[in-house]
């Protein structure tokens, strides 16, 4: 019994005492530190919203961002410091707000369990935006973090007659097009002061589609809401959805294809659980048949492009910061004028 009792309490970490009700849970540790993680997220949306990075674990942030990028701080000479004075800080005004979204990676390393765990998500043509919503305006930031546009919106908190005295805050990814003015929502993180970082991918889009069909006039231009925001569509990756979804006809000039893991945290960062692909690539990546249209027509470059993205995709498993000005690995090659300048420019 002695021995069943120590190798109980190696695994378990149980007591040989009696137990008591004023001793720690076994689990409490676990607990703590769910809960901390959560706090965490909290905290991290409030700054995100108020723009408020005072504090020690402002500090710590801006000491991991360095060391991910490799910067080794130094001092300038005093004769530079006049010159460079306003590059110094126009390149530190976004740091904050840089690497907050969540960035695909190229989808070459196909999933076998495609069609059971993954969503697939259509997107338009525009440029990819953070928005955050609080205080009673609303603030539009690219991928590198630098606020491009502030204006009044429907969404919660994105208006002085909603901001509820700075408590309902929202936070979105989104792409915005300016052909159509509409900040198109691939993903929500918070939404009236409620982080959903650390929830599945599915529950995150089956909310994100309530609350924006519970918000009216959000995807109506109006005086207090300028820009439309409407939130974009998700199927799941069975061969049969991935076809009718290239067989549909789109309100916007379709840009490609977004995978999303279904369990995956929204995880700021380039991480391989959400794949991209262009329309005219699934034949060549998946290996399934897709219909004829002009989503699928493949454009002069396209074995090329595959061909870059082949021989320079590097295999990864976890999520890496992308750099400091937004960008993420093999981003140019998604842009069919540099694919076509690099073919022409290149040595045969």
């Amino acid at each position: 019994m002695d021995d069943l009792t120590q190798a109980l309490s190696a695994s378990f970490a149980l007591s040989k005492e009696p137990n008591s009700t004023a001793a720690p849970h076994p689990r409490l540790a676990q607990y703590k530190s769910s809960t901390a993680k959560r706090l965490n997220y909290v905290n991290h949306a409030r700054r995100l919203a108020d723009g408020d990075w005072t504090g020690a674990d402002s500090d710590e942030e801006e000491q991991l961002e360095a060391q991910e990028q490799g910067d080794q701080p130094r001092e300038a000479p005093e004769e530079e410091e006049a010159e460079e004075g306003m590059e110094v800080e126009r390149r530190k005004l976004p740091k904050h707000y840089s690497n907050q979204l969540m960035l695909s990676e190229w989808l070459v390393d196909v999933p076998s369990e495609l069609g059971r765990d993954w969503l697939l998500a259509v997107c338009p043509v525009g440029k990819r935006s953070l928005i955050v919503a609080s205080k009673g305006s609303t603030a539009a930031y690219t991928k590198s973090g630098y606020c491009v546009n502030r204006f009044p919106s429907l969404l919660p908190g994105g208006n002085r007659h909603n901001s509820a005295m700075g408590k309902d805050y929202t936070i979105l990814d989104c792409i915005y097009s300016e052909v159509d003015r509409t900040y198109y929502i691939l993903d929500v993180m918070c939404w009236r002061g409620h982080p959903v970082y650390d929830c599945p991918t599915e529950f995150r889009f089956y909310w994100l589609q309530s609350k924006v069909q519970e918000t009216e006039g959000l995807s109506e231009i109006a005086k207090r809401n300028p820009f439309r925001f409407v939130s974009l569509q998700s199927t799941d990756c069975s061969v049969e959805s991935i076809h009718k979804s290239l067989a549909a006809e789109y309100s916007f000039s379709v840009d490609g294809l977004l995978f999303y893991h279904k369990q995956t945290h929204y995880t700021p960062g380039s991480t391989p659980l959400v794949g991209w692909l262009r329309p005219y690539m699934v034949t060549d990546i998946l290996g399934i048949p897709v219909p004829d249209g002009p989503l699928t027509k493949k454009p002069d470059y396209a074995g090329h492009q595959l061909q870059q993205i082949l021989e320079h995709k590097k295999t990864s498993s976890e999520v890496r910061p992308v750099d400091s000005w937004g960008g993420y690995e093999l981003e140019h090659l998604s842009t069919p004028s540099l694919i076509i300048m690099d073919e022409i420019t290149s040595p045969s």
